[in-house]
């Protein structure tokens, strides 16, 4: 079993272990300051409750913590600290924190006090509330002006904010069980954070619709306190004693057809990946995804880089296109149609988007200066006109779920995701898995069956919608927002992908990117780089292995713990793959027998994946 740091996560430096800390039935992690994995009886509660800063670029600050002190009694626990923030042009923010808890009530208390003043997006507490067992689930709202809401949690993603000028909110944890979270020292609203791929409805401080960034005033104090309040109705019992159980996958009832597999190329990598023609013949994807955005300095040189490459690949190409949409917009898709001619590119599809409409407009913010989508795609239609047309967004959900394209004239949709736009931990990555396929079926509500692509969908970010840049990373850390990430080298990225194919395959998707061939977000590792150059990457394999399941039917997997490991069988000629990803940093010993043969498991290696071969009458 490998345990090497290097082999799991891309890099040597390990995330610091949560402590766990118990009230009674009451337990919380606390991790980097703040609480995370609320539970009761070992139910999720919370997600998390945080206290975040947040930079004009909607990045997160990583506060230094100093006079830690942490108290577990019998049936209570207690945290003090206090955080502090640096900011720009020497401005500083200190938090003092006071956490308390017993079994039937949590309360967390912060006071923020700048003494130059401070900039901000956002400075205040954010309380995550799961999604699975409690999407479209009765939930009571209590208002800032005393009025109480009886509602439900959203099913479909809900592109806006369900709930504004919220100062409380109670839903039901299990039979007999209720919470309450009260939010006191402002106002404080919930976005559906399923858009951006969390897994978490998400109710932060400072309403979207005012202003930011905006200044902490100097020597203000900013105080806040969150109150978690559990009733537990139930004849008391003593708490049932646990006992750890190997996870079981069983063959569901549900099926359909594997996706093809497409490789993102930017211009910036293209002779790289000419360079490496062998791994692309053996990796045998069935679409390369060519990217042009002449606001970046794409020109003509790219499409002569990308005919060479559609020369060698013995599958279909596509090329998305992010339009200026500064003059003209059927000038400007001629004009790319001339170039793409004169180099002898002619793609199968082309996808257009505005390249405005890679930025997102919050609630609140004014769309900016764009063309009609229906002008767009008609000039789309009249410069390429024996490609097929895909519209959507060059970003996230969240922008297509905002910003609805017009389908008359699509002929696929298309969008990407991107695991790391709010919070970078390991376990947050991992979760955000349990959104895709709210995100898949809110496509599908929206569009119907319309051909659907998802991809390029990587760890590390490619673009930023939500501020001015993504973020550089040359020390290879988990940050939110980076451009890099350094588990793309490691397991964590094979087991993350295997793990996302399981999740979005049911949604009927004619394409899934995943990575490119070369580059910060492929397959293969490049110069400076932590692994040997020319060296694939782990992520490499399970690529290599969905291209090869391409177009074979696909069985569900039901697992029983589908936090710790995903799957699929898919249909081969010679029987079938039983196709498996732990996603913990923890061995597990997966039951199998359900799908293959009575009394076989297989042990998983941390972020281990595995391919189970057995014939089809198994």
């Amino acid at each position: 079993m490998t345990t090497d740091a290097f082999a799991l996560y891309g890099t040597q430096e390990a995330e610091e272990r949560p402590v766990t800390l118990t009230a009674g039935r009451l337990s919380a992690d606390l991790a980097n300051g703040n609480l995370r994995s609320i539970r009761y009886d070992g139910i999720d509660v919370l997600r998390a409750i945080s206290y975040l800063v947040r930079d004009r670029d909607w990045g997160t600050y990583s506060p230094r913590i100093e006079n830690l002190a942490v108290r577990q009694d019998r049936d209570s626990f207690s945290i003090g600290y206090t955080a502090y923030c640096d900011g720009p042009d020497a401005s500083r923010l200190a938090i003092a924190v006071q956490i308390e808890a017993r079994e039937s009530e949590l309360t967390f208390a912060a006071e923020a006090l700048s003494p130059s003043g401070f900039e901000t997006n956002r400075c205040g507490f954010c309380i995550l509330h799961p999604i699975v067992g409690i999407a479209g689930t009765p939930a009571s709202v209590e208002h800032v002006d005393g009025r109480i809401v009886e509602t439900r949690f959203p099913d479909q993603i809900d592109p806006w904010q369900p709930f504004m000028d919220m100062r409380a909110i109670s839903h039901s944890v299990m039979p007999g069980v209720s919470a309450k979270c009260l939010m006191e020292g402002d106002t404080f609203e919930m976005e559906d954070q399923r858009n951006w791929s969390d897994a978490s409805y998400k109710t932060y401080v400072r309403p979207l619709a005012l202003p930011w960034p905006y200044q902490i005033p100097a020597n203000e104090r900013q105080t806040q306190r969150i109150v978690l309040s559990i009733a537990d109705s139930r004849p008391r019992a003593a708490s049932p004693a646990t006992e750890a159980k190997p996870v079981t996958i069983a063959k569901g009832e549900k099926t359909g057809v594997m996706p093809s597999i497409g490789l993102i190329v930017t211009p910036e990598e293209a002779k790289a990946t000419l360079a490496t023609a062998a791994h692309l013949a053996e990796i045998g994807p069935q679409e390369l995804l060519f990217h042009f955005d002449p606001l970046a300095g794409h020109g003509p040189a790219a499409f002569a880089d990308f005919a060479a490459l559609t020369r060698i690949h013995r599958g279909s190409t596509t090329l998305e296109i992010a339009l200026p949409c500064k003059a003209s917009p059927a000038e400007e898709a001629a004009a790319i149609a001339a170039e793409m001619a004169a180099a002898g590119f002619s793609p199968d599809a082309v996808v257009v988007s505005p390249a405005v409409d890679r930025q997102s407009t919050p609630p609140g913010s004014k769309w900016p200066e764009c063309p009609p989508l229906e002008e767009v795609y008609a000039a789309a239609l009249a410069a390429f006109p024996n490609a097929r047309l895909g519209g959507g967004m060059l970003s996230y959900f969240t922008e297509l779920n905002r910003k609805r394209v017009p389908p008359e004239n699509l002929d696929f949709v298309t969008h990407c995701t991107n695991p790391i736009v709010h919070a970078a931990d390991d376990l947050s990555v991992m979760q955000t898995l349990e959104a895709l396929p709210f995100i898949t079926r809110s496509v599908r509500a929206i569009y119907g069956k319309k051909p659907y692509r998802v991809g390029p969908s990587t760890i590390p970010m490619r673009q930023n919608p939500y501020g001015s840049r993504t973020m550089d990373n040359p020390g290879g850390k988990r940050i939110p927002m980076a451009n890099t990430d350094p588990r793309h080298n490691g397991r964590f990225a094979e087991a993350f992908a295997l793990a996302y194919a399981a999740q979005v395959i049911d949604a009927d998707l004619e394409c899934l990117t995943l990575s490119a061939l070369t580059g910060p977000f492929g397959l293969i590792a490049g110069e400076n780089e932590p692994s040997e150059p020319g060296a694939v990457r782990p992520l490499f394999h399970t690529v290599k292995a969905l291209a090869g399941m391409a177009g074979l039917r696909w069985h569900e997997c039901r697992s029983s713990a589908p936090s710790q490991v995903l799957g699929f069988i898919a249909e081969k000629a010679a029987g079938n793959a039983l196709c498996l990803a732990n996603i913990t940093a923890q061995e597990l010993s997966v039951d199998i027998s359900a799908t293959v043969a009575e009394g076989v498991a297989v042990v998983l290696a941390p972020y281990g994946t595995a391919i189970v071969e057995f014939p089809a009458n198994g």
